[in-house]
C-alpha cells in the first residue's frame, strides 16, 4: 500500500510542477514569438536577388528539455495500448519553438533582417531506464542575410 501512495505522491507532483513549468514556458515562447514576428523566416534554400550582396550568417538556436515524471509515466502507458503520445507532443512542440527564437535572437544579435534555408534537427541526448527518453535536444540552423557585406557602403 504504501509503494502505492508513494507512485500517486510522485504523480501529483510531477503533474503539478510540470504543468506549471509548462505553462509559464508556453507563456514565455509566445511572448518572445510576438516581439520577434518582424523578423521573417523564409521557406527557400534560395536567398533573394540583391544587387549589393547581403552578409550571409548562420545562426543557430539550440535547446535542452527534460520530461517530467508525469509525462513519462503517461507515455509509457500510452506504449501499452498504441496512439498517439500527446504528452511527449507538447514537449517536442515547445523545444522546436524554443530553438527557433533562440535562432531569431542570434540573428538579431549579428544584424540579420530576414533568416532563410532553416533546418531542424532533434536528438535524445539523455535516456533513462529501459532507454526511455530522459531529455531531448532540438536545434535549428539557417541562414541570416543582413543588410549589407563589411566595409561596403
Amino acid at each position: 500500500m504504501s509503494d502505492l501512495v508513494i507512485l500517486l505522491t510522485l504523480l501529483a507532483i510531477g503533474y503539478i510542477f510540470g504543468q506549471l513549468a509548462e505553462r509559464r514556458h508556453y507563456r514565455s515562447i509566445i511572448k518572445r514569438e510576438q516581439m520577434l514576428r518582424g523578423l521573417p523566416i523564409i521557406a527557400s534554400k534560395f536567398p533573394p536577388m540583391y544587387k549589393t550582396p547581403p552578409r550571409s550568417l548562420l545562426v543557430t538556436g539550440s535547446v535542452v528539455i527534460s520530461v517530467d515524471y508525469f509525462k513519462r509515466f503517461i507515455a509509457a502507458l500510452r506504449n501499452l495500448i498504441g496512439g498517439r503520445v500527446t504528452s511527449y507532443e507538447s514537449l517536442i512542440d515547445r523545444a522546436r519553438r524554443e530553438a527557433i527564437l533562440r535562432m531569431k535572437e542570434q540573428a538579431l544579435q549579428m544584424g540579420g533582417k530576414m533568416i532563410f534555408n532553416v533546418k531542424l534537427e532533434t536528438a535524445s541526448i539523455s535516456k533513462g531506464a529501459k532507454d526511455r527518453i530522459g531529455s531531448m535536444e532540438v536545434l535549428a540552423y539557417g541562414t541570416a542575410l543582413a543588410d549589407k557585406q563589411p566595409g561596403h557602403t
